[in-house]
């Protein structure tokens, strides 16, 4: 018999917090695939990309460090940055507030229950649980940080802890941005002044992926691309991230005090699918709690984005996208369900 979707859909933290749950209900259970079980076993470690290197005074220095970002850019898609001077204690702290506000009760967090995907707070369960026909093992808290800064005003500390957090991590990301640019051979301030970044769409996600009975049959997140141009993730010191690299999955474990960086799908397509948006996905286990706080920093939300016309100047390399305002690129993939780049291939041209 096909599962029965609850009429009102319960939190995974309340579910996996029921004194009798032994196994998950089938809406839960992801069918599996042969590439699901294709995993690397290289050394070979996810590129690292020294922040201070890549705002140094030093030219040299400087420019040594825009190679490394535009080759981990290329070959990886994901890259560590270390030295990136946003204090330790703050990371730690915006991960207690999040958890702070995960721990709410059922009613207080349901009153920041979004309606559209464009609502400055939304709380709510798996990734779209309106169209979702299998649900992920996660609740999440997305906030609208910047142009507009929002919050909410439960628990007391989130605030400002989350204004400070946000400040620091979009300086953070306009910078690498700039190194971006950089090494694709565009100006370093093309990405900010063509896509109005001073105006930029920065989003909070923060995820809570409590303890589940059957890991191996449920899934955190699916897996997927990012909108935007850029994601900076922390997390607690649980993994769960999985990055697709040479067709095969690769565990990745950060670095301690470091952000995860990984270039979204409008990177691929301003620089005309030089730098591509990679898969990656969220599994889960069955004995910790993993939250995660992933930052998407995109575009203004009007912006047109399109391959960068000096990259499409060569007839043997025409725009392989279309241009697409952002706002409408986000409205797209997240009012849909998760589904690998799916959105992004729904933007690109047919070039033969």
């Amino acid at each position: 018999m096909a599962a029965t979707r609850p009429h009102k859909l319960t939190s995974v933290k309340a579910l996996a917090e029921s004194p009798a749950l032994s196994s998950i209900p089938s809406i839960y259970t992801f069918p599996k695939h042969t590439n699901d079980e294709l995993f690397s076993d290289t050394e070979e470690s996810i590129p690292t990309v020294d922040f201070s290197l890549l705002t140094s005074g030093n030219p040299d220095e400087r420019s040594k460090a825009i190679q490394q970002l535009g080759k981990a850019c290329q070959d990886w898609g994901f890259f560590m940055v270390t030295n990136h001077g946003v204090p330790e204690s703050l990371m730690k702290a915006i991960i207690e507030a999040c958890r702070g506000f995960f721990d709410l009760t059922e009613e207080e967090k349901r009153e920041f229950q979004g309606k559209h995907v464009l609502d400055p707070i939304r709380y709510g369960t798996s990734f779209n649980a309106a169209v979702d026909k299998i649900l992920c093992w996660r609740d999440y808290l997305k906030i609208f940080q910047h142009p507009q800064f929002h919050s909410p005003n439960k628990p007391p500390a989130f605030r400002e802890i989350a204004a400070e957090y946000s400040k620091r991590v979009r300086q953070v990301a306009k910078e690498i941005l700039r190194g971006v640019s950089e090494s694709l051979g565009l100006e370093d301030n093309y990405i900010g002044k063509t896509l109005n970044l001073e105006h930029g769409l920065q989003v909070m996600a923060a995820n809570f992926y409590p303890p589940c009975p059957q890991p191996e049959l449920a899934m955190g997140l699916p897996a997927h691309s990012d909108h935007g141009l850029l994601t900076l993730l922390i997390q607690n010191q649980i993994g769960g991230l999985q990055v697709q690299h040479n067709g095969k999955w690769v565990n990745i474990d950060p670095i301690p005090n470091s952000f995860l960086a990984n270039v979204g799908d409008h990177v691929e397509i301003l620089s005309n699918g030089k730098y591509k948006s990679v898969l990656h996905r969220a599994v889960v286990n069955n004995r910790d709690v993993r939250i995660s706080i992933a930052m998407p920093h995109g575009p203004a939300l009007d912006a047109v984005v399109s391959p960068a016309s000096r990259l499409v100047e060569d007839e043997r390399n025409p725009p392989a996208y279309r241009a697409m305002k952002y706002k409408e690129y986000l409205e797209l993939q997240q009012g849909s369900m998760l589904n690998g780049k799916s959105c992004l291939e729904s933007v690109r041209n047919n070039v033969i």
